[in-house]
């Protein structure tokens, strides 16, 4: 057991100066040798953890997506908060801020970090509408929502937010944004089948 608990820490250990050194310098311009010599270890055991570079990254960006994904799924799981208080701060709680101190979330749009940016707009894309389909199959039986389709709703919702609101796909001003924001409240009503304003508050939430 003392093996298995030495060689996971050394493991977090590798990742922490790999998502430092990938933040400060890009993917491409991080080294294996960059990693080995910030961590102070030999090659033979960075090799026994990851087979290379790109799986170090896969790694890291499977950490990000786990911290993320369990905020909403433990905020999905809670029947004690409201149908669409749930889907709020669920949504809310999909943020990829890091609230960690770690920067390298801050540097996913450089072009030097777009092999990152591209893996982690997938794990979002793949991941999140499962999570937030429970939200809304709550709310139909609730009858809050109605849709034959809360899986495809949600996708369709997942993959425009993570499009238009990117940063990188769409170059758009403080009142384009806005009105991006009334039009997605607008069409997730619809697509959900849930009372007109019933979701106005999420706009609200997201001017603040």
């Amino acid at each position: 057991m003392r093996i298995i608990k030495e060689a996971e820490e050394r493991k977090n250990e590798i990742l922490d100066v790999a998502e430092e050194l990938f933040a400060l310098k890009g993917f491409d311009g991080t080294s294996t040798n960059d990693i080995l010599d910030k961590v102070g270890i030999a090659r033979g055991t960075l090799y026994y953890h990851f087979k290379s570079k790109e799986d170090i990254m896969d790694a890291i960006i499977e950490r990000i997506n786990v911290r993320i994904l369990s905020r909403a799924q433990k905020i999905s799981e809670d029947k004690s908060i409201p149908i669409l208080e749930r889907l709020v701060y669920a949504m809310m709680a999909l943020n990829i801020d890091d609230e960690n101190g770690n920067k390298i979330l801050e540097h996913i749009h450089k072009p030097r970090n777009a092999i990152m940016h591209q893996k982690i707009q997938k794990g979002i894309i793949n991941k999140v509408p499962p999570i937030l389909t429970n939200i809304i199959r709550d709310g139909i039986e609730e009858d809050l929502f109605n849709t034959p389709f809360p899986y495809e709703c949600i996708e369709m919702i997942v993959i425009y937010v993570n499009t238009v609101f990117d940063g990188d796909m769409v170059s758009m001003t403080e009142d384009e944004k806005m009105s991006r924001f009334q039009a997605l409240i607008f069409n997730m009503e619809r697509l959900l089948g849930t009372e007109k304003g019933s979701l106005i508050y999420i706009l609200k939430s997201f001017e603040k």
